[in-house]
């Protein structure tokens, strides 16, 4: 068993015994079972699997990180929700807006395009985990 905690600076996302976590990082998707080398990385928008006794539960998560040390998975993260939490019209809308900035490209700084590029990510991650996939 993992002990996973998912932090945002609002509030405390989750504190649950899990038996496997899937981590959107830097490097790809990291899937973590017990024992697991100590690890820290950078968290990229996109979407967090975990499953409890079989069953398989999904957060939409922004940007942040994520360390693992002695089966403790800690992931702070600017937002995350659970399909529940999602408003899926606010997603749509969210995505919208970033890739019409996207298109104007050549306005943005390259730092304002990834932004972008992230809020595209991780709009569709809200909406895929609201629409159940």
């Amino acid at each position: 068993m993992l002990k996973l905690e998912i932090v945002t600076p609002e509030r405390r996302v989750i504190d649950a015994e899990v038996d496997a976590v899937t981590v959107p990082t830097a490097s790809g998707e990291v899937g973590i079972l017990s024992s697991h080398a100590p690890l820290v990385s950078a968290v990229k928008p996109g979407v967090l699997s975990y499953s409890i006794k079989g069953a398989s539960e999904k957060i939409a998560v922004s940007s942040g990180f994520v360390e693992v040390n002695d089966n403790k998975v800690a992931i702070l993260v600017d937002t995350a929700e659970t399909a529940d939490e999602v408003d899926i019209d606010g997603a749509r809308s969210t995505r919208q807006e970033a890739e019409k900035a996207i298109s104007a490209a050549g306005q943005l700084s390259a730092e304002e395009s990834q932004a972008m590029r992230e809020a595209v990510v991780h709009a569709d991650a809200r909406i895929a985990i609201a629409s159940g996939k």
